[in-house]
């Protein structure tokens, strides 16, 4: 799969993750443990659901370049890893999100498969199929 479409399919899951989390949240700010989780596991506010919004787009318009796709997935690997950290130190991210529980977890899959992706990819030959 290339970075292109990584970024592409990244991109769209993240906003309908967004679109997903503020039905869930109800349009709550809580960050700590009382947050509304999606699937259970998952703590999400308004606030998170922006940031997987603007993530998924910004995903989606990368997409359409190589260089964009790659920087995409670069930049959002290395901030995943780096939010699953936050997420084990405070959980609350300062107490404007939640980062904690299942988050942390999936941010570690998803910082590891952006940032491989992301800093492995190699510029097609741009040879017809």
């Amino acid at each position: 799969m290339t970075v292109q479409r990584v970024a592409q399919v990244f991109g769209w899951i993240f906003v309908l993750v967004a679109a997903w989390g503020f039905f869930v949240s109800g349009g709550s700010m809580e960050a700590g443990s009382d947050a509304p989780a999606i699937l259970g596991l998952f703590p999400v506010n308004v606030l998170h659901n922006l940031a997987h919004l603007l993530l998924g787009i910004w995903g989606i318009l990368a997409a359409r370049s190589f260089g964009g796709a790659k920087t995409y997935a670069q930049i959002a690997g290395v901030l995943y890893i780096l939010l699953a950290v936050l997420g084990y130190v405070d959980p609350t991210a300062f107490g404007t999100m939640p980062l904690g529980g299942g988050d942390i977890a999936l941010h570690v899959v998803l910082g590891i498969v952006l940032a491989g992706v992301g800093f492995t990819a190699k510029q097609g030959t741009g040879t017809a199929r």
